[in-house]
């Protein structure tokens, strides 16, 4: 199977405010995205000629609109962007989680999978663990591993998240390593569990990329330790390396962001459609 997963971050905010919004109004915005992009999605499965599935992570104020904008025969998935490490449970707690959104409280506003692990989460959760005076490395793994498994209790799939930093590279194994074993400690082999690779040194403006023969060594890798699971190319599947990562045989999909990184930066559905399509050959 193929997976074409969109990571919509807070690109919400209008550009009035510092963001990149310039396509909908912030409450119209989820709506908008999947409304815009599930018959293109559609087209785009039926050219493929191999089962992908469309998913779509929002911030958790979209996900309601972006369900409510569903077709009944929409081929797209909607996503939350992570979910807490407790749940609900009978005679246990019954809902008592504050600011926090729960797996099965995801579940029930109608998404079917989970972000879990992104950068960006892993350095808040590092950030908030330094506060504290903790300074194990392997603590971040420990709680994204909480939260993947209450995902998989939930019903819910997951994209599980992984990559070095830049003072991480010389250990590269050692450190995806731990992020694997440790992240999905428990879960079972047949779960609903995709993994991404970010490669984090790589990643900001005036970076350079990895190229093809690093990350097919760093896929086949994952794999390896993985145990077979699905792997995605998370450092971004943008227009100028979608056909090469395509030709990647250990790369089963990629990470969307954004889509224009000049000029008018930001997401445009079109855009994400035409590297969607790039990327599975029909474009």
């Amino acid at each position: 199977m193929k997976h074409i997963f969109l990571n919509l971050k807070r690109f919400d905010i209008p550009r009035a405010w510092g963001g990149v919004n310039s396509i909908a109004e912030p409450a119209e915005w989820g709506g908008y995205i999947v409304s815009h992009t599930q018959d293109g999605v559609k087209k785009l499965q039926a050219a493929a000629g191999e089962e992908t599935e469309f998913v779509m992570y929002l911030p958790e104020a979209h996900v309601i609109p972006a369900v409510q904008a569903k077709t009944a025969d929409s081929p797209v998935v909607i996503g939350c962007q992570s979910v807490f490490r407790d749940d609900a449970a009978e005679g246990h707690n019954f809902g008592a989680f504050t600011s926090n959104r729960t797996a099965k409280a995801m579940k029930a506003l109608g998404c079917g999978s989970v972000l879990i692990g992104h950068c960006e989460e892993r350095n808040d959760k590092t950030g908030i663990l330094a506060e504290a005076g903790v300074t194990d490395t392997a603590a971040v793994n420990r709680l994204l591993n909480q939260e993947v498994c209450r995902a998989v209790e939930a019903g819910l799939s997951v994209l599980y998240c992984i990559g070095e930093k830049a003072e991480e590279q010389e250990r590269w194994q050692e450190v995806l390593r731990e992020q694997i074993e440790t992240g999905l400690a428990g879960v079972p082999k047949d779960a609903p569990v995709v993994i991404a690779y970010e490669p984090v040194w790589a990643i900001g403006p005036g970076k350079i990329p990895p190229d093809q023969a690093y990350i097919t060594k760093i896929a086949d890798y994952v794999k390896e330790v993985s145990g077979g699971r699905d792997v995605v190319y998370g450092g971004g599947l943008k227009q100028d390396n979608a056909k090469m990562l395509s030709e990647i045989p250990s790369i089963d999909g990629g990470l969307i962001a954004l889509t224009r990184f000049s000029g008018d930066i930001g997401f445009y559905p079109e855009e994400y459609l035409e590297i969607a399509g790039i990327y599975l050959g029909v474009q």
